[in-house]
């Protein structure tokens, strides 16, 4: 992941991802993962924390996140978790007094305090953060702007207040409210929130001589550069010792064309419709708007619906969908959609194991096009919608629909709230909770804007065939498309 702005950061999980992988590509995982914090942290001097005993214990707390567990012994169903060693070391208090304090005669902030939090100090004000209840009244009233409203980065990116502090400071995620986007994630600057990792699993899969398949999402063509192709996904992967690569674009095109003819039939009947294949836009819907859970579509997303190929062709096969999103580990685990992927890894996840394995990316010439255009577009803000009204055109059912696409959680819980109080204009919703769609992912490896020469490069080379060309080189009828 190349979105923080810490580094260091990144470079301690992904070291933690790899020495998890490595030693279950070894088999000796579970005997020697307790020697990881101290290979990693060998002492005697803290590298970045206080002490090493406190990132011993932050790097246990990711080796659990890393196995799938949580951080600590809870019985937390979350994808997103809080690594409380990490998140004890963020200030508590929101208000602070800065420098700017003049301790003026006034004394504006003091009476605009109705908990007796602000007092005078020698050099400028004091807010006890004991008696302080965060309201705001003193910051308001200061005629020097001295007092600085420290809202926790976590909180402050959350989209949906999910974000809260316990009793001693640490933050806590409230699931039922938490859609599980992930922008928290990369938000914390002491890289105190993560998301469980399914990495031994797959390896133990692939050991175990199962059929493990990869599922790659469309948005993974450019993030690696221009002369990184789906074929050298295919080949790397096949190395590591997954049975074969899917392009997940596919499903966009079946996503597309299912969608396409629920679309036209809500249209008919003058009912408006979201849709479905953004996993943390579907956890918004059913969280914060449940009312409006019978305007989803039923059709499923492209990671499921290729998932269920797969499996229509071989029932013992393990799916694994790659890509920058985190809220499809929360989709996968949903026992209720049947078929759907088995587990989810982000590219920080796979590329740990392509390194365990001293496997990588080589570039190489696409020779097995399984997507249209429209289905590899499927991962832009407003591709989505593209491909269904492609659609419809190519069924004969042109219309004059109207969309509204949003791009990001602020955008798409805006235009649900019209929705829910009967205002939206429009016919259909587009959601996307990442801006820009999924190539705006949380764990993407480049950014949207300079990954998108090398997309274009790379979707450009793709033939011209229409979604139900593509399609018709598929057995559609193994195998249900909607939940």
């Amino acid at each position: 992941m190349m979105l923080s702005n810490d580094a260091t950061i990144i470079k301690i999980k992904h070291e933690v991802y790899y020495q998890v992988a490595k030693l279950a590509f070894e088999g000796t995982f579970d005997e020697k993962k307790d020697d990881i914090p101290y290979n990693m942290i060998p002492g005697p001097k803290a590298q970045f924390r206080c002490c090493i005993y406190k990132e011993r214990e932050i790097i246990r707390q990711r080796i659990r996140l890393a196995e799938g567990l949580n951080p600590t012994d809870s019985d937390s169903d979350n994808i997103i978790q809080v690594i409380n060693s990490a998140c004890e070391e963020c200030p508590i208090a929101r208000y602070t007094v800065t420098d700017n304090c003049r301790l003026c005669m006034m004394k504006a902030c003091k009476q605009a305090c109705k908990f007796g939090a602000v007092s005078m100090g020698r050099d400028r004000a004091y807010i006890d953060p004991q008696k302080c209840r965060e309201c705001g009244q003193c910051a308001k009233a200061c005629p020097y702007n001295a007092i600085a409203d420290l809202i926790r980065p976590c909180m402050k990116t959350c989209p949906v207040g999910a974000i809260e502090m316990d009793e001693y400071g640490v933050s806590k995620i409230d699931e039922s409210k938490c859609i599980e986007c992930g922008k928290c994630i990369h938000s914390c600057p002491f890289g105190a929130i993560g998301s469980k990792a399914y990495i031994v699993d797959v390896i133990n899969a692939i050991r175990a001589g199962k059929h493990v398949y990869a599922m790659i999402a469309p948005a993974s063509e450019g993030q690696f550069g221009a002369d990184i192709t789906m074929a050298s996904w295919r080949t790397a992967l096949k190395k590591v010792g997954f049975s074969d690569l899917y392009e997940v674009g596919l499903g966009g095109d079946m996503t597309a064309y299912s969608e396409a003819k629920e679309w036209l039939e809500a249209y008919r009947d003058g009912k408006k419709m979201t849709t479905s294949c953004c996993p943390a836009f579907v956890n918004m819907v059913k969280k914060h708007f449940p009312e409006l859970m019978e305007n989803v579509s039923t059709t499923v997303s492209p990671m499921c619906a290729v998932s269920r190929m797969i499996k229509a062709k071989d029932e013992g096969a393990i799916t694994v969908f790659i890509g920058p999103c985190v809220a499809k580990k929360s989709e996968s685990k949903d026992k209720s959609i049947k078929g759907n992927a088995d587990y989810v890894l982000t590219f920080g996840e796979i590329r740990a194991i392509l390194r365990a394995k001293d496997v990588v990316l080589e570039p190489e010439e696409d020779d097995r096009q399984e997507a249209s255009v429209f289905g590899k577009r499927f991962g832009n803000g407003g591709g989505v919608t593209a491909a269904v009204l492609e659609s419809m055109k190519e069924m004969g059912q042109e219309t004059d629909v109207k969309v509204a696409k949003c791009s990001g959680a602020a955008e798409c819980k805006k235009i649900l709230t019209l929705f829910k109080f009967g205002k939206l204009p429009e016919d259909f919703i587009e959601g996307m909770a990442c801006e820009g769609g999924c190539v705006g992912g949380p764990s993407a490896h480049r950014a949207e804007l300079p990954s998108r020469k090398d997309r274009d490069t790379l979707i450009a080379q793709a033939d011209s065939r229409n979604i139900e060309q593509n399609l018709a080189g598929y057995d559609m009828d193994s195998f249900s498309m909607h939940r």
